[in-house]
């Protein structure tokens, strides 16, 4: 993988967003969306974006709450300006094709902003929940006390450092599964484990069905959650799907 370059980013509300680069062909670039409480720095996302970045090059950047970005996380409401944000820095670079790649809360995310801003190549989302307010896995009433509660979003900003936005969505956004048929021309993977412990199997369908052509499910037997599962044969396989994806015509800059 070639060294990533750290850079800054603002997005369209005036948050500032940490980011990286690493380079590569110019024909395509991945922007790389991580999960709750990740960041692009840490081992596990520098590993996925070392096998995306065989392919073509990568833009990582964290949402806003997360690592060294601004702002607080609005858990999946304005992280789409985030993203859009990033995108923007990639056609900057001269890449003429952008795949985005999303994990968990990320993958709603990749969802959202393909749907209702639009302006990429092909988008693959790996355990990303296709409605809000899941509760039905121990791991989510967590996630939910966590984001809900005063003492649990101080507890994840000194475990995680990630801030939480305390006043909760004003209006509630458009879930993952209602927007995804807009997404449609743009190719849209859904990757999902039958041993996510978050988000079981509904989610993946659910989010398949709402979608339009093309698309494609990708059930993966025994594989659990987002970036910490994701195998590095798996990557690739997404790197490999994404790459032929997006070899249309480059999507109109919105």
């Amino acid at each position: 993988m070639n060294e990533p370059e750290p850079f800054t980013l603002f997005t369209s509300d005036h948050v500032r967003i940490d980011a990286g680069h690493a380079p590569g062909d110019r024909a395509l670039c991945f922007v790389l969306v991580h999960g709750f409480t990740c960041s692009w720095r840490q081992p596990a996302l520098r590993r996925i974006a070392g096998v995306l970045n065989r392919y073509g090059g990568v833009v990582a950047f964290d949402l806003r709450g997360h690592g060294r970005s601004g702002g607080a996380s609005t858990v999946g409401d304005r992280e789409v300006l985030d993203l859009a944000a990033a995108v923007r820095a990639a056609r900057r670079r001269g890449y003429r094709r952008i795949a985005v790649v999303g994990f968990s809360l990320g993958g709603a995310v990749a969802v959202r902003h393909a749907a209702l801003v639009g302006g990429v190549d092909a988008v693959a989302t790996v355990s990303a929940p296709a409605r809000w307010y899941y509760r039905g896995t121990a791991p989510m009433r967590r996630v939910h006390w966590v984001i809900e509660r005063r003492t649990g979003r101080l507890a994840v900003r000194l475990a995680r450092g990630v801030r939480i936005a305390p006043a909760g969505w004003d209006p509630l956004p458009e879930a993952p599964h209602e927007v995804a048929g807009q997404i449609a021309p743009t190719p849209l993977l859904v990757v999902h484990g039958d041993a996510d412990a978050f988000f079981p199997l509904e989610h993946a369908h659910q989010l398949h069905d709402a979608a339009g052509e093309p698309r494609e499910l990708w059930i993966e037997p025994g594989f659990g959650h987002a970036e910490i599962a994701a195998t590095p044969h798996l990557v690739d396989r997404i790197a490999a799907w994404a790459a032929r994806a997006a070899t249309t015509e480059p999507a109109p800059a919105p």
